[in-house]
């Protein structure tokens, strides 16, 4: 089921002043691009959605896997990583123990401060290089970001329309336990880390209420993202 919130009219905050409420947008662009913001709480949907609009045709750049790419890959952050954890946090096949870094910064919250200043800026960086490079390549058509921090990280001032995924939390926490393998109070935990339901839906231009089959999200997907461009040409 797909829902309107009210129409958009806050400006952006200035920079510096952290996660914003979500309604300002890039300006009209010739460019051929229609970028969606994808929102929501881990277990909501969200991939579900990416896939759905990836099969029309839409490009999608993850923020998770981008995220990957620089723990992994980044090695200014390998090397800070190591220097805090210990140089076994990478396994022998190079990859982060993601496991045992998530263990500690949500136990220690200036250490999850720490990891943010570290990753998110080279991430955003990566996703604006990407559609950059979309765009010289002239890539037309849909484009999904699919970034659950992007309000915090003010990358809805980038985008076109944001489309929110939202469920109910028992739904969330039964997918999380059977996706990641967490027991129901590390899916909680993990929830009560991010804003809620409300909060993502009240940032954005379509809501996307995901208590039915997949099918019927892929549907109201597509029904939300040709409605939103069409309002936008």
């Amino acid at each position: 089921m797909c829902t309107d919130p009210p129409v958009r009219g806050a400006p952006p905050p200035p920079p510096g002043a952290g996660a914003s409420d979500g309604r300002a947008r890039r300006p009209r662009a010739d460019d051929g691009l229609f970028i969606v913001g994808l929102v929501g709480r881990a277990g909501s949907g969200k991939s579900t959605v990416a896939r759905a609009l990836a099969a029309d045709g839409a490009r999608v750049i993850e923020a998770d896997r981008l995220g990957h790419e620089v723990t992994d890959g980044d090695p200014e952050v390998r090397a800070a990583l190591a220097a805090e954890y210990g140089a076994d946090v990478y396994r022998p096949d190079g990859a982060l123990d993601r496991a045992r870094v998530a263990a500690r910064v949500f136990a220690d919250p200036e250490a999850r401060a720490r990891l943010d200043r570290l990753v998110h800026p080279r991430i955003v960086e990566r996703i604006r290089r990407t559609l950059d490079a979309w765009r010289a390549a002239g890539h037309r058509g849909v484009v999904v970001v699919d970034a659950a921090l992007m309000l915090e990280w003010g990358l809805e001032r980038a985008c076109d329309a944001i489309v929110a995924v939202t469920a109910p939390e028992e739904e969330q926490v039964a997918r999380l336990a059977a996706a990641r393998g967490w027991t129901p109070e590390q899916a909680r935990a993990r929830l009560a880390a991010q804003r809620t339901n409300e909060r993502f839906a009240a940032a954005a231009d379509a809501v996307l209420d995901n208590r039915g089959s997949p099918e019927d999200l892929a549907r109201a997907a597509r029904d939300a993202v040709a409605r939103l461009r069409a309002a936008r040409a």
